[in-house]
């Protein structure tokens, strides 16, 4: 493994360093974006159950920011529970975006290492023929050693920036499949709050008139 990485030429540093790099991304990723992790289940209902037993007091908001990214979307609209609908919405989504930020971290690096990892192959590719038709010039074609070494590095630079773009392009379109799916169910969970904060002070209003 050594003697290849040592044909390939001072190129494969840039694209180990990248391989490297892309690993450590997708193994946070694949920790940090866990549906549990974002999600959790029965919040919803937790909250309604605090605000029916008039126990949704700041303390219980405070503790809900902190427990995930949904928990911090809820807890700006419950924040702004006593205003207009509107308001309490527009919260939500200012929060929303900020959450959305942290959700597609690193994934820019990740698509950008998918990008120029082929290129630096190719950058490769270049130089090891370059190689191969100096050595044509200066010596002709009856040394093949000398041929080798440069087609060597063309193709062992080519085949590891490959390597290395291929599954970093994969989990790039991966991570952001996901991070659109947990933004879309966020927003489901955010808009039953607004519902149920406003849908029953609605109905509160009507019964009151009513009487």
């Amino acid at each position: 493994m050594f003697e290849m990485i040592q044909a390939g030429g001072w190129l494969m540093i840039p694209i180990i360093l990248s391989s490297v790099i892309a690993l450590a991304i997708v193994g946070e990723r694949f920790w940090s974006l866990q549906r549990e992790r974002i999600i959790p289940k029965n919040l919803v209902a937790q909250i309604w159950q605090w605000y029916k037993t008039d126990k949704l007091d700041t303390q219980h908001i405070q503790a809900l920011r902190a427990s995930s990214p949904l928990g911090r979307v809820l807890a700006a609209g419950l924040m702004n529970r006593f205003h207009p609908r509107e308001i309490m919405k527009e919260s939500i989504e200012e929060t929303g975006r900020q959450v959305v930020l942290e959700l597609e971290r690193y994934l820019n690096m990740l698509g950008t290492i998918a990008s120029i990892t082929p290129l630096l192959g190719l950058l490769g590719t270049v130089i090891g023929m370059i190689k191969v038709f100096a050595a044509i010039t200066t010596q002709g074609v009856g040394n093949p050693s000398v041929l080798a070494g440069g087609i060597s590095e063309a193709l062992i630079t080519t085949a590891a920036g490959l390597v290395v773009a291929i599954p970093s392009l994969m989990f790039y379109r991966f991570f952001r499949r996901r991070v659109d799916e947990l933004v879309l169910k966020m927003e489901e969970e955010a808009l039953k709050i607004v519902d149920v904060m406003h849908g029953d002070r609605e109905q509160e209003g009507r019964a009151g008139a009513a009487a």
